[in-house]
């Protein structure tokens, strides 16, 4: 072998032991704690190998990757975040979250230190949250505010629980030990809401869940962000309370009328899902027709009768007195009651109905009828009159001749 080739050979062999002992290095750098992003390799029946770079490869449990079904929630080749826990013969070992063994117990302050999730499972109801217990043994509190997004109206729910958290505040060598699972949560959210991002648009009509009922509207869940549905886009029909129309749990179909991801606001409308009543109230309520309404409510200048649902119109105030002044619509009606009315107007453009208590309209037609009777009878008088005044003018000339 000349110099040149064994310049060669000896450059190849310090290259790849600079490779090995940076390898080395870079994997003995790697303390309980450190996170990593890492390719799925091989899934096997109990063991998922993970690429983690330069750093080598390591394992570990299938069952963190399963779902409650048993089922795999991640494919061969997706890339995961996952947390080092330390070497097992040789292996190196990883998590998804810590609290799953004993092991775990002592790395709870690296978890506080480094945002890991750990799993716990929620014993009790106890004064201000629940005690939870972390590494089958270890001892925490998750305060009422943080097991949830929204406060827990039943927090006997939780109880019986295992649930990811994150530890806010870790003292005392692990004797006070706070969790928050609200942060896992918001977490979770915020990464659906940015792939929601490219998928919602105004104007869509999506499917969702409705999850919390207010005066002001219903919050839909639209599949990790929540919509809210004002009162006045729950229906056609003037809406009380929204709880007499939708309930929670209830599958919904919406409409997006607006979204502001600054603001994290997004509007909906079940209304236009509906078919909307005035298009036909031209046929169904013509002008100069009678029908039967419910008194809706009552204003200071007039009372608003439902004929239908999402269908109103309204009677002004100086319709209601049959002829005499009156002070408010409820000196004449009253909400809920039943009544005969006449359309005097259709405005289907503006949404309009004008109309008129039955009885006057009646009572007035039946007045002009009888004036009109009256002016007939009369001019047939006048004519007769004249007929007889000229018959005997007609026979006084013939006298004279």
């Amino acid at each position: 072998m000349d110099m040149d080739e064994k310049d060669v050979v000896e450059t190849e062999e310090e290259s790849f032991a600079e490779l090995f002992e940076k390898s080395n290095s870079e994997t003995q750098r790697l303390r309980p704690g450190s996170k990593v992003e890492g390719k799925i390799l091989k899934i096997g029946a109990e063991w998922v190998f993970i690429d983690i770079g330069k750093k080598g490869e390591g394992v570990m449990e299938r069952k963190e990757l399963q779902d409650a079904e048993g089922n795999l929630t991640v494919a061969e080749g997706d890339t995961i975040t996952a947390w080092f826990t330390g070497s097992v013969r040789n292996e190196m070992r990883f998590t998804t979250k810590l609290g799953a063994g004993a092991a775990a117990n002592a790395q709870l302050e690296e978890a506080h230190r480094s945002g890991i999730p750990v799993e716990g499972f929620v014993v009790k109801e106890i004064k201000g949250g629940f005690e939870v217990r972390l590494s089958g043994t270890t001892r925490a509190f998750c305060p009422f505010s943080q097991i949830s997004l929204r406060r827990a109206e039943n927090p006997a729910e939780f109880v019986g629980k295992h649930l990811l958290f994150k530890v806010t505040e870790y003292s005392e060598r692990g004797r006070n030990i706070v969790l928050s699972h609200r942060q896992i949560l918001e977490e979770e959210q915020r990464v659906k809401r940015e792939a929601l991002k490219e998928v919602l648009l105004e104007g869509m009509t999506v499917t969702g869940t409705v999850t919390r009922l207010a005066d002001f509207g219903a919050f839909v869940d639209l599949g990790g962000v929540d919509g809210l549905i004002p009162v006045s886009e729950v229906g056609w029909t003037r809406v009380k309370h929204v709880r007499d129309v939708l309930s929670v749990g209830e599958q919904v179909s919406v409409v997006i009328k607006k979204i502001d991801w600054e603001a994290g606001k997004i509007s909906l409308s079940l209304k236009d899902t509906l078919a909307d009543p005035w298009t036909t109230v031209a046929e169904q309520f013509p002008e100069g027709s009678y029908h039967t309404g419910t008194v809706a409510r009552l204003a200071a200048f007039g009372a608003f009768v439902t004929l239908a649902p999402g269908i109103d119109g309204l009677i002004h105030i100086s319709k209601l007195g049959k002829g005499k002044r009156i002070n408010h619509p409820s000196d004449v009606l009253k909400e809920g009651e039943t009544v005969e009315v006449k359309v005097d107007g259709v405005d289907r453009e503006a949404r309009r109905l004008s109309l008129a208590l039955a009885e006057v309209s009646r009572a007035a037609e039946e007045e002009e009828k009888s004036v009109a009777s009256f002016r007939q009878q009369a001019t047939s008088s006048s004519k007769e009159s004249m007929g007889s005044f000229g018959d005997l003018l007609k026979a006084k000339i013939e006298e004279k001749r």
